[in-house]
């Protein structure tokens, strides 16, 4: 091999690097969120996504050294809609649980809170107990439907597209009670249109229901990214950047026990 040859060898590698280099730098990735579920995620009117899973999303992005932009799409397609690409990562409240986890590959939680009952301030319901024969209105395709369709069989099960729906319903007195996790239902119940209700208890949560927790779904077998999710989150709880948003949302850790 001559000068000129080694040279133009050596030339090609560095372009190469370079370029790999800056495609790591540029990488971008499309998360995909509900946008209909506050505190945690909410499309508001002027088109901005906010919300807790919007603000860890962005957290670990910048954590991934990533550009990051976000899609919204009905619930009970989210995960079709992964498999089919349209996304890359969903992060939207979605509880690891071992029916999910045959369809995706999950990051480690990044919170975990429990399902609460929630009824309207003059109802004769004391307890879980007196739900027997009431509608229960619950979102669809969730772990809280799942959960009131196996510990509560004695209530008549109604379901939602929705969380605003079943709010609607249950503020209009077409329902009994609702469920869903206990921070939406107790943000709810501070603003003006959760007026209507109160909490009625938080339930014990049920591990092969509820999961270990809300985490990052990907791709079925894109293990890499799941744990480049995971180590991200394990980076912003470290750093101060999850308390930091923990805090903007919430007056104790959403995490849950370590």
């Amino acid at each position: 091999m001559n000068i000129s040859t080694r040279f133009f060898a050596a030339a090609s590698i560095a372009a190469l690097s370079l370029f790999a280099g800056s495609a790591i730098a540029q990488e971008k990735l499309v998360i995909g969120t509900e946008g209909a579920y506050p505190p945690f995620n909410n499309l508001e009117a002027n088109g901005e996504l906010t919300g807790f899973d919007v603000d860890i999303a962005k957290a670990l992005c910048e954590e991934m050294k990533v550009t990051c932009t976000f899609v919204t799409n009905d619930w009970d397609g989210i995960i079709p809609a992964l498999q089919s690409k349209k996304f890359d990562a969903i992060i939207a409240s979605m509880s690891i649980t071992p029916e999910r986890e045959e369809q995706v590959t999950f990051s480690k939680k990044y919170y975990n809170t429990p399902p609460a009952i929630a009824v309207p301030k003059d109802s004769p319901i004391k307890d879980v107990a007196g739900l027997k024969g009431k509608t229960i209105g619950a979102q669809g395709s969730t772990t809280h439907s799942n959960y009131a369709e196996k510990h509560m069989p004695d209530s008549e099960l109604k379901l939602y597209p929705t969380a605003d729906e079943y709010k609607l319903d249950i503020a209009n007195g077409r329902i009994d009670a609702v469920i869903d996790d206990i921070v939406v239902l107790s943000e709810w119940l501070k603003s003006d249109a959760g007026n209507c209700c109160k909490i009625l208890s938080p339930l014990p949560i049920d591990p092969e229901i509820n999961g270990a927790g809300a985490g990052v779904a990907v791709r079925k077998g894109e293990t890499a990214l799941a744990d480049k999710f995971t180590t991200a989150i394990a980076a912003i709880r470290a750093n101060g950047k999850y308390k930091e948003i923990n805090d903007k949302y919430f007056d104790f850790d959403v995490y849950g026990d370590k």
